[in-house]
């Protein structure tokens, strides 16, 4: 096991704003489940696709004690403004 990664499951969805006064949808992405443990995180992606086969999820590899943001691609996923309609 590498003890200098990290394997991340993001989800990605659209949903209603649950402020009262911001009518319009929004774009969440969440971090649903992490660990060094490549293994069980393949296994729980392929768990929460057949549970949730309605939700996006993508799998992220990161290196530890890096700034993600320096790196030339870090976990995201891209909401654009038709998703919200």
């Amino acid at each position: 096991m590498d003890t200098n990664k990290i394997w991340m499951i993001l989800s990605g969805s659209v949903e209603q704003s649950s402020d009262k006064e911001y009518t319009d949808k929004v774009g969440v992405v969440s971090v649903v489940y992490a660990s060094a443990d490549e293994t069980k995180v393949r296994q729980y992606l392929e768990i929460l696709k057949k549970e949730n086969p309605e939700v996006f999820y993508m799998q992220y590899e990161v290196p530890m004690d890096v700034k993600l943001t320096e790196l030339t691609h870090y976990p995201s996923i891209e909401i654009t403004k038709e998703d919200l309609e």
